[in-house]
């Protein structure tokens, strides 16, 4: 992970201090938050050991990260989510960089074989440019050895990382792959919302292949869909729903289908595809996978992410990303202070650990991070 020199990064003790075990509060305080849908499940997830131990309550309002940020903006809940940080109105708004996590490209095809798509594929999917599961392109990377990555582990079975926070490579392996994949169009399901996920997932294509993604990166696909999204061609074949509920849901309904989303909306009969990096090698969308390629972004001076999509870190997974938690410094009282515990719980490994989609910061991060939540109010 490089980090951005005007950072001031905490030393062991400060982080120590902000994960430590979560103060004893008076039973009874209700606290909320909203925004990113990508985030509903590890919240919700986590709030119920939150809740036992400390007697208070956590209702998260799912929806979009857009909303998660005007939610902000505008003082409703005691604090909100968004996959992408922001400029916020208040100054006082901390962007807590709180826990890694990947977006799966998840697709409803017949058979258990596994796809494999490298990112010019991936590209050219979502471009509108392949519309055929037995496009040549699809068929070269599916049809090929491909190399994967096996990293070393921890007496505990965890995956063992370095310093800067990215896993520990053990051996890398290569499999020859073959699949003939079916003469049918590519029924293409996004967000209709105004969604984080969809701003990282577009900005690695805008970054990568800018000559066809020639729109800026927004968290509304349509706005940045190269061409006509309603165009002949695509009318019905590109179906867009709100939430990542929703995406799942069509998903599920439409065979041929693929999209995004976080990792558990991949239910039912939905699969996720492996996704080549620079370095050569497939990788699956892994909390450890997620690690190697975040370990490879810089952390800019008000705490937001820079990815290098290009990284050559073996078993990069290159669409990991960031997801936020904004927060108003400002505030105080009972709420306050009980949103501050639940979110350091959120920071630390006994939430990021209790589902294996998501990962906990790590190393230097790690301490920044605790620095950000050490300004927060406690009583």
């Amino acid at each position: 992970m490089k980090v951005s020199k005007t950072i001031k990064i905490a030393v062991a003790a400060v982080a120590a201090l902000a994960f430590s075990a979560q103060a004893a509060f008076a039973g009874g305080v209700s606290i909320q938050a909203g925004g990113s849908s990508f985030d509903a499940t590890l919240l919700n997830t986590c709030k119920v050991a939150w809740q036992t131990s400390t007697g208070n309550t956590f209702t998260y309002n799912s929806s979009d990260s857009g909303t998660g940020q005007k939610n902000e903006d505008a003082g409703i809940f005691d604090a909100n989510f968004s996959d992408s940080g922001y400029v916020p109105a208040k100054s006082s708004v901390l962007n807590i960089p709180l826990v890694m996590a990947p977006i799966a490209v998840i697709y409803n095809l017949p058979g258990s074989k596994p796809l494999f798509l490298s990112e010019k594929t991936l590209s050219d999917i979502f471009a509108g440019k392949v519309t055929k599961w037995n496009d040549s392109e699809i068929a070269a990377d599916n049809n090929q050895s491909i190399a994967s990555v096996v990293y070393a582990k921890n007496t505990d079975g965890s995956v063992k990382k370095d310093k800067t926070g990215a896993p520990v490579v053990l051996r890398t392996t290569s499999t020859t792959r073959h699949y003939t994949l079916p003469n049918q169009t590519i029924h293409l399901v996004v967000r209709s919302d105004a969604s984080g996920t969809t701003k990282n997932f577009v900005t690695l294509f805008t970054k990568t292949n800018a000559d066809v993604w020639t729109k800026a990166a927004d968290k509304t696909f349509a706005n940045v869909f190269p061409g006509t999204i309603n165009g002949a061609g695509n009318i019905g074949r590109i179906q867009a729903y709100s939430g990542s509920t929703g995406v799942s849901a069509g998903l599920n309904a439409t065979p041929y289908s693929i999209g995004y989303a976080e990792l558990s909306y991949a239910t039912g009969k939905l699969r996720t595809a492996l996704l080549q990096n620079a370095n050569g090698d497939f990788a699956a969308p892994t909390a450890a996978n997620t690690s190697a390629f975040v370990a490879g972004a810089t952390l800019g001076a008000t705490g937001l992410y820079t990815f290098n999509y290009v990284t050559k870190t073996p078993g990069a997974y290159i669409l990991g990303i960031v997801s936020y938690a904004l927060v108003d410094s400002a505030k105080t009282g009972a709420s306050a202070a009980a949103m501050t515990d639940f979110l350091k719980f959120v920071a630390s490994p006994a939430c990021a650990n209790s589902s294996p989609n998501y990962a906990a910061e790590s190393g230097p991060v790690a301490a920044y991070v605790a620095t950000l939540l050490a300004k927060l109010p406690t009583a």
